[in-house]
């Protein structure tokens, strides 16, 4: 498994079970904090995958993994809400095109490794969220 395909599977794998009903919440997939902390996961991972320099901050990541796991659950979402959302084929989609315009906004090209490094190198010095995901190799 390549490091950077970790952020993703640590990222959907922290939103573990919880205990209490949750049928009058809304959909995580609408909640704020987990749409913005499931992009900056997206946009490290395709840095990662995509610039030779980068390397995930794996402990980092599970650190901020577990900061969202105990947010979710302090919202009482059921386990299968988060099953659910981790594994809807639409959830996937909407966040593959939220990275990708984000990643085009920033000035990434596909297959443009500086593109992806100097992007990550900017959130490294702005102290991003998804900088904070991020270490130069």
């Amino acid at each position: 498994m390549k490091t950077s395909s970790t952020i993703k599977i640590l990222a959907l794998a922290a939103l573990m079970p919880v205990g209490a009903a949750a049928a009058d919440l809304p959909p995580l997939a609408e909640n704020e904090r987990v749409r913005t902390e499931f992009l900056a996961g997206a946009v490290g991972d395709e840095i990662v995958d995509n610039c030779p320099d980068m390397a995930a901050r794996m402990m980092v990541v599970i650190g901020k993994l577990n900061d969202l796991n105990n947010y979710a659950r302090s919202l009482g979402y059921t386990s299968a809400q988060i099953r659910d959302f981790r594994k809807s084929d639409e959830n996937k989609a909407r966040l593959n095109a939220m990275r990708d315009d984000y990643l085009a906004a920033n000035g990434v090209v596909p297959g443009d490794a500086e593109s992806y490094c100097r992007l990550g190198r900017q959130e490294i010095e702005q102290g991003t969220l998804i900088g904070s995901l991020l270490r130069e190799r």
